[in-house]
């Protein structure tokens, strides 16, 4: 119960400071005010606004925004967001261009679990559309899941990316973006001994801790320094009754927004500063560059307490997969089985996060993999987000992704003929 009340002690908190930023933004908007020639009032109601929308899209799921498409035809596309394997804690969607013929080639982007929806990849899956076809895994919020569907770890986690790439199948191209790097590099080596010919034609890395200990970051080094007992006394919390998941124990994303912010407090501050005084002046719009970002970035889900612990500890505490010790479901995975996927790592030259080095690691670990069949890029200037979605990837990285892939394409299985077919 201790844990429920500062779950619910948080959105209380939360959802205060939404209800004073919206009070403040109506009182100080009232006409009678605008007689009195004092700046109060406007900086009041600038405030008022700024705060209602900061604190109110901290609980909201953003929408994935892209609406239509044009194509080489010149037309504009309806795209719809499809469910292709609906589960508890994630499903496998398809951002399909209604009206296009289908293409030939076939991507997986698997999104990060670490605090952000995989609206996040919102830009690089825009950026694939051009010319593939795109499937994303959508994990759920914690928070709304209930305790009957059981736990979610590092494991399930893995064998949930083993479906997916089973019920895509072999012509697949993968790109993991970062947290889930490792995890799915356990799982491409799970299909090669389990289900070979499920394996995907490529496997791309960005910027994951495939071995967090190559090259230490601030990031690295927290999860040195703390104990597994003191991360499950200070960031674990239950659900409170608000939400389906009461009771379920998590990592809250209101807990993990306040380590976001306080890494950069001061541009933070600033941003929000400088919005105030664009929304007196009236230069402030719904859809600016600072709401772009915050709508995104504010907008957090919970983690399961099981997946965030499990990751702490055997990513990159124990370094199971820089190791090639990692366990599934009692079988131990030998990243050396992967034989016929082409691997590919990038990584950025700025990257505090995942450093260079952390993510290349997944080359050595492919001990059954010839040469050939490996690549890296490591993106002069370039920092984690700049790697996924920003200038470097549209005008460098994804050209070089799209090469290898088209390099590496698994050709389909031609079906036997029937014989026995009746003219």
């Amino acid at each position: 119960m201790r844990y429920m009340m500062t779950y619910d002690l948080m959105e209380t908190m939360r959802n205060t400071n939404q209800w004073m930023g919206a009070t403040a933004s109506a009182m100080a908007s009232y006409p009678l005010f605008s007689m009195v020639p004092n700046p109060l009032f406007s900086m009041m109601a600038a405030w008022g606004e700024v705060t209602e929308r900061t604190f109110q899209r901290m609980i909201a799921k953003p929408d994935w925004g892209i609406r239509t498409y044009t194509c080489e035809d010149g037309r504009d596309h309806i795209v719809d967001i499809v469910p292709v394997l609906e589960r508890p804690f994630g499903d496998l969607i398809h951002v399909r261009v209604n009206g296009r013929e289908e293409q030939a080639r076939k991507v997986l982007v698997v999104a990060p679990m670490s605090g952000h929806y995989a609206t996040l990849l919102r830009s690089t899956v825009k950026s694939l559309l051009v010319n593939c076809e795109v499937y994303v895994t959508d994990w759920h919020n914690a928070r709304d899941i209930p305790v009957s569907e059981g736990k979610f770890d590092v494991e399930d986690y893995t064998l949930y990316l083993v479906d997916f790439m089973k019920e895509l199948g072999p012509e697949t191209h993968v790109v993991a973006v970062c947290q889930p790097a490792p995890l799915t590099l356990a799982a491409t080596a799970y299909l090669a001994e389990v289900e070979p010919k499920a394996q995907p034609s490529t496997l791309t890395l960005i910027g994951g801790p495939v071995d967090p200990d190559a090259t230490p970051t601030d990031v690295t080094d927290f999860g040195r320094r703390v104990t597994m007992g003191q991360l499950e006394e200070t960031m674990i919390q239950r659900v409170g009754f608000k939400y389906k998941g009461v009771g379920r124990m998590v990592y809250p994303g209101l807990l993990q927004l306040a380590s976001f912010m306080s890494m950069n407090a001061d541009r933070h501050s600033k941003a929000f500063s400088d919005q105030i005084q664009r929304v007196m002046r009236g230069e402030a719009s719904d859809h600016d560059a600072h709401n772009r970002f915050y709508d995104e970035y504010l907008a957090v889900m919970d983690m399961t307490a099981e997946f965030y612990l499990s990751t702490v500890e055997r990513v990159f505490k124990n370094r199971e997969i820089a190791r090639n010790e990692f366990v599934v479901a009692g079988h131990k995975v030998d990243i050396g089985k992967i034989t016929d996927v082409a691997v590919k790592t990038v990584e950025g030259a700025n990257d505090d996060i995942s450093a260079p080095g952390q993510c290349i690691a997944a080359l050595d670990l492919c001990t059954g993999l010839p040469d050939s069949k490996k690549a890296s890029h490591v993106e002069p200037g370039a920092g984690h987000y700049g790697i996924f979605a920003g200038r470097s990837w549209r005008d460098n990285i994804r050209p070089l992704v799209i090469d290898f892939m088209n390099a590496n394409t698994r050709k389909p299985r031609r079906r036997a003929a029937n014989k026995n077919k009746v003219a």
